[in-house]
């Protein structure tokens, strides 16, 4: 990329980084996130106005449903789901009082009891979730799937609509440029091979602010749409203001260009879809008119590490069973995941903006769990939100080892404990409000286990040093005599592990038949998941320790530090897991050694959680490493069928991965004649240049002629952002230059 000599400068590109604008409007309903508040603002209105209001908010022309009654079906699913798990937690509950020594007649008993129901009705819920799952895989059909249309309407013959177009969408924030347009290049190309490209736009929306990162954003676009012959149709933009992470992009893109397209696909930066499963998605919704959002499930793939080689087994075995159970119980109020599903634009950017929680502190602010609240908005609407759980082609990769996955539960927990104050906001549907609930019991469920368990040994003790209570009760008459039943409490432990267990075996059976191969084999897949149980277990008190730290922090208000997640398989060093899992390891001495001195047979009972968080330093860093993990590859253990049968896309993805397009650095592009009309093109001009701005540009182009090293990330974001500097500095340095053609 060198200029000629003896030329005249050129500064138009092959083609504009964005359309046309075409202006919509975003409006942001306020919440009001306390019932008496709400309740108090109603009655100050008169009841007509209340009508109108609501329904002119809320109400659309939908269309009617194509899945027949599901909403019927839906409540009896749910009403059965509700039954199963009372009566197996009442019964848990029972073995648990019978188990205590007096029998929930202690006041502390009474507590370790509460937290008892609470922690078994969740496990209830995942176990009851997994068989449902389980009964529909098996069956291998589901009347209401938003997937069950006619031949007609799903075959590649049938062509998409002329007006129904749809927009590719992928937010970025300082990801790994080589890794990401890979992926866009080989979903592209699978678009391609299906003939219906000219149906599908494809958006590179940045909120990069690294300026090295952003200069390489933009050559790779280039380099990609002259890869895939892609004129007119992959854009570029990189915001200048950035707010609302993700959401805000999402919002930005909508209010730009949303009236142009009939359907979005919101894609990860790690996303790839194959070009079938995009064209699917878009029958999906031109079938089913009353669906606002199609989530498609995807499939983890692509990593090496031991730790993300488990995982990724885990999701491909086990994940089909939860995701259709969710689908069995949810249908048409179902979870939206925030990538790889496509939504109804018209309505979403009518009824999704969304307003920042009011309040102050770690709870309020913008919201950082954007795709639940979107997806409770869009069925608020009346539009229906589906996961097609039976879509093959959608894929997405997983934190390398534990800590990079801990660090993206941090976001993910307060997001979710954010997201629990819209519980009480008005019209939201039952389902999305257990949504929120479930959400936040995910990582509440952490603190609660924690408490128990010291509540338990609060309660041993108790009964070890203080003198025996017979008389629990004021007034009591009759003593209460202290009985112990190890066989109960074996009996109750053996079935919460058969609760956590049963899944994954039905699981497993599941693919026994025909399908075992694409993991192995039978006996290879067998071992794994016993293998993947174990290392589960020992992972399990690790988690709940960090999670614990978690919600204390959201509540404590300590600030949440957002990062994108590593797109490589990096590793964790003995340095950095001592410093995370240090004080859990000191924590869990000194827990073990006050267990043994109160009673050395509990120990035995306490040896998995204290022995896991013991030993969490060291499994933290040997599962990261890459060479345990390609060693069990070559054993055949943690196979999942894309490493053994690899679909185009993937394989297409990490040859351009290991073959990126030449990119140029900040530095680099202002003195490259062919990449800085690139970074003008794409840079956004003022209207108007106020005198200030004036001698701002002017301060900023002497600093460039000194020398860019001179310049801080800031300035150099400054002169990215300001398309007027970028065409003068052109002007000035290339005044007798030519701009050869990007290779």
């Amino acid at each position: 990329m060198t200029a000629s000599p003896n030329t005249t400068p050129v500064l138009a590109t092959a083609g504009r980084p964005v359309p046309p604008i075409r202006r919509s409007t975003l409006l942001a309903e306020p919440w009001t996130t306390n019932p008496l508040a709400r309740a108090w603002q109603a009655l100050r209105r008169p009841f007509s106005a209340r009508l109108r209001q609501a329904h002119a908010a809320r109400h659309d022309v939908i269309p009617p449903d194509t899945q027949g009654n599901w909403r019927r079906a839906g409540l009896w699913r749910r009403g059965i789901l509700l039954l199963m798990v009372i009566a197996q937690s009442a019964l848990a509950t029972v073995f648990m009082v019978q188990t205590l020594p007096y029998h929930g007649g202690h006041w502390l008993e009474v507590v370790v009891l509460a937290f008892f129901v609470l922690l078994f009705a969740w496990v209830s819920v995942g176990f009851w979730t997994a068989i449902a799952g389980f009964l529909l895989l098996l069956r291998g059909h589901d009347r209401y799937s938003v997937s069950a249309a006619p031949p007609s309407a799903q075959t590649a013959a049938t062509p998409l609509p002329r007006d129904g177009r749809t927009a590719l969408v992928m937010p970025i924030a300082n990801e790994d440029v080589a890794r990401v347009f890979a992926g866009l290049r080989a979903t592209y190309e699978s678009v391609q091979r299906t003939g219906e490209q000219d149906h599908f736009d494809l958006y590179i929306l940045s909120d990069s602010a690294d300026p090295d990162i952003a200069t390489a954003e933009l050559c790779a676009w280039r380099a990609l749409v002259d890869a895939v012959g892609g004129e007119g149709r992959i854009f570029y933009r990189r915001r200048r203001r950035r707010v609302k992470r993700k959401s805000g992009n999402i919002d930005d893109f909508c209010r730009r260009w949303g009236a142009n397209y009939r359907y979005m696909v919101v894609l990860d930066a790690d996303s790839v879809m194959t070009g079938q499963s995009l064209v699917s998605l878009v029958r999906m919704m031109e079938y089913h008119p009353g669906a606002g959002i199609i989530q498609s499930p995807p499939r983890a793939i692509g990593r090496d590490t031991f730790y993300a080689r488990v995982q990724q087994f885990a999701t491909r075995v086990y994940g089909p069973l939860f995701t259709a159970g969710l689908h069995f119980w949810q249908l048409g109020e179902s979870h939206y995941w925030g990538h790889n599903a496509i939504i109804r634009l018209a309505p979403f950017m009518r009824h999704c903006a969304l307003a920042p929680l009011p309040g102050r502190g770690s709870l309020s602010g913008e919201i950082l769990s954007h795709d639940f609240v979107e997806a409770a908005l869009m069925r608020r609407a009346g539009w229906a939100v589906w996961i097609a759980y039976d879509l093959p082609g959608s894929y997405e990769e997983l934190p390398p080892n534990l800590l990079d996955e801990l660090k993206r539960d941090r976001r993910w927990c307060q997001g979710n404990l954010m997201n629990f104050r819209l519980f009480f906001v008005r019209g939201l549907h039952p389902v999305h409000r257990v949504v929120f609930l479930t959400g936040m019991m995910s990582y509440m469920s952490a603190p609660l286990w924690f408490t128990f368990l010291m509540l338990s040994t609060a309660l041993l003790a108790v009964q070890t040093l203080l003198p025996v209570t017979y008389f629990t009760q004021p007034h009591q008459l009759v003593p209460t005599w202290p009985q112990w039943h190890p066989d109960r409490a074996l009996a109750l432990f053996a079935a919460t592990s058969l609760l956590l267990f049963l899944p994954k075996l039905l699981a497993v059976v599941r693919l026994w038949p025909r399908r075992s191969r694409g993991y192995g084999g039978a006996i290879l897949l067998t071992v794994s998941m016993l293998l993947e149980v174990l290392f589960s277990m020992l992972l399990a008190p690790v988690r709940m320790m960090f999670h614990t730290k978690f919600v204390n922090a959201a509540f404590l208000g300590w600030k949440v530090v957002w990062k994108s997640p590593p797109r490589e398989d990096s590793q964790t060093t003995w340095g950095e897991a001592i410093r995370r899992h240090g004080v859990q390891t000191l924590f869990a001495a000194a827990w073990g050694v006050a267990v043994y001195l109160l009673n050395p047979t509990l120990l035995a009972w306490m040896s998995p959680i204290i022995g896991s968080l013991l030993l969490a330093v060291p499994v933290s860093v040997y599962s990261s490493r890459l060479s345990l993990g390609r060693a069990c590859k070559r054993q055949g253990l943690f196979l999942i069928p894309e490493e053994i049968h690899a679909p185009v896309e993937l394989r297409a993805t990490r040859r351009y991965t290991r073959q990126p397009a030449r990119m140029s650095a900040f530095a680099e592009a202002l003195e490259d004649p062919v990449v800085l009309p690139l970074l003008t093109e794409a840079a956004p001009s003022f209207h108007r240049d106020t005198p200030l701005q004036q001698r701002s540009r002017e301060r900023r182009l002497k600093a460039l002629q000194q020398g860019v090293a001179q310049l801080d990330d800031r300035q150099r974001l400054a002169v990215l952002d300001n398309g007027r500097l970028l065409r003068e500095w052109h002007e000035r340095r290339y005044r007798s230059e030519a701009v050869p053609a990007m290779p």
